[in-house]
């Protein structure tokens, strides 16, 4: 099967950055996208540092190697002044952990509100919702989604091996949370990966709901 063209792959992009940026979960230069176009030797197209997600563009996103350093012919004058994401080694972390095709991170202010919220519990659980069959694998409402929280930090090599290490304690997990600061979630292909977003998304945000409502903070999804 060949791989996607960067031009391909840019275009996915932003379509998907638009769509995230007018629901508010990549608003400035937030977030930040990657996926997978070559195994053996692992290459990933990732967004560049500092780009808005409203409207990517080829020149926008960059070609990865499994060390989280630019490819491309010497001298190329697209890599010129950009630089990856500064959490692109997060998105190796999970490619390598789960066998991801793409890496999808958004900051909305549910993922981060609940991020806080339930940060000294290490996780959130989101539980008895039918949107929760929409994640890949999960056949019914009665499942119960851990969401690890991580705390964040600017080490990123340090948070990588973090969350290798969540990974490899919490497999069946689809997303996790950095504290203060956003979702990350992936799949085997953009298409999956945007899926979950939408999911997770919609159940963060509706368990966000719910504890506002009910005003005792402990509503569904509520560590006990």
């Amino acid at each position: 099967m060949k791989s996607p063209t960067l031009p391909a792959v840019a275009r996915a992009f932003n379509e998907i950055g638009r769509d995230f940026y007018a629901r508010g979960w990549v608003l400035g230069t937030s977030g930040n996208f990657s996926t997978v176009i070559s195994r053996k030797p692992l290459k990933l197209l990732i967004t560049a540092s500092s780009v808005s997600k409203g409207d990517i563009r080829p020149a926008d996103v960059l070609t990865i190697g499994a060390n989280g350093i630019p490819v491309g012919k010497s001298g190329d004058s697209r890599l010129s002044g950009l630089r990856p994401s500064a959490e692109t080694a997060l998105h190796l972390a999970v490619v390598r952990s789960q066998g991801a095709g793409a890496v999808l991170h958004t900051h909305s202010v549910w993922s981060t509100v609940l991020s806080e919220l339930n940060g000294p519990e290490g996780g959130l659980r989101l539980s008895g919702f039918e949107m929760l069959k929409g994640l890949e694998g999960v056949r019914t409402h009665a499942h119960t989604e851990w969401v690890p929280i991580l705390e964040n930090d600017q080490d990123i090599p340090a948070l990588a091996r973090r969350v290798e290490a969540v990974m490899k304690q919490s497999p069946a997990i689809h997303g996790f949370l950095l504290r203060g600061h956003g979702l990350y979630t992936w799949g085997d292909g953009l298409a999956q990966a945007r899926r979950h977003v939408e999911i997770l998304e919609f159940l963060l945000e509706t368990t966000g709901r719910m504890q506002t409502l009910m005003g005792d903070g402990h509503g569904p999804g509520k560590n006990s």
